[in-house]
């Protein structure tokens, strides 16, 4: 009775242990996740052309980075992937950023989109020169606004002086309400 009684304590031990393993290296593998994440973003918004008329946006699934957007100076897209590379922990780099075609009508559009936003009573604290919280995307007369307001009404706010600006044919809001990570 007592060896079943050694062998029931042994082989719960090493039980205790397998599973206390699998738990550590599911915590560690979490924090490496996060801070591949926040190394990235710390990546993106330390580029030196980054700007308000651009967006990169990313996915993280284990060691593998996926990079999405849209950016108005090509030279981002490179810069985004050659420092996202050098990040320790990624060993993949997928890059999916679009570079926005020359055009001095979206041009125009972008200029008169800043200026109406900008003008708009509380709002031009999302466009700071360094690291703005809002992204004006414009594409063949579409804007698109990415990134984060504080509060649900300069979300609307921002919609209303997208959409009074002439020529913008369409406006996708995809601003998300986070006081923390706005402006």
């Amino acid at each position: 009775m007592r060896s079943y009684s050694k062998y029931f304590a042994l082989l719960l031990a090493v039980i205790t242990l397998s599973i206390i393993s699998v738990n550590a290296q599911d915590a560690s593998d979490k924090r490496s996740g996060r801070t591949i994440e926040q190394s990235v973003r710390r990546q993106i918004l330390k580029m030196p052309r980054y700007e308000v008329f651009d967006y990169i946006g990313y996915d993280v699934n284990g060691s593998t980075v996926t990079l999405y957007g849209k950016v108005y100076n090509a030279v981002n897209k490179s810069t985004a992937e050659n420092s996202v590379e050098d990040i320790p922990g990624v060993s993949r780099v997928i890059n999916k950023i679009e570079v926005l075609p020359p055009s001095p009508f979206d041009d125009t559009i972008r200029r008169d989109l800043y200026g109406s936003i900008s003008r708009t009573a509380g709002l031009s604290r999302y466009l700071w020169p360094v690291n703005p919280s809002v992204r004006l995307i414009v594409d063949r007369g579409r804007v698109t606004l990415e990134g984060y307001v504080s509060n649900k009404g300069d979300k609307n706010l921002m919609n209303i002086a997208a959409n009074g600006v002439s020529n913008v044919f369409s406006v996708t809001n995809n601003l998300k309400v986070d006081s923390g990570k706005a402006g």
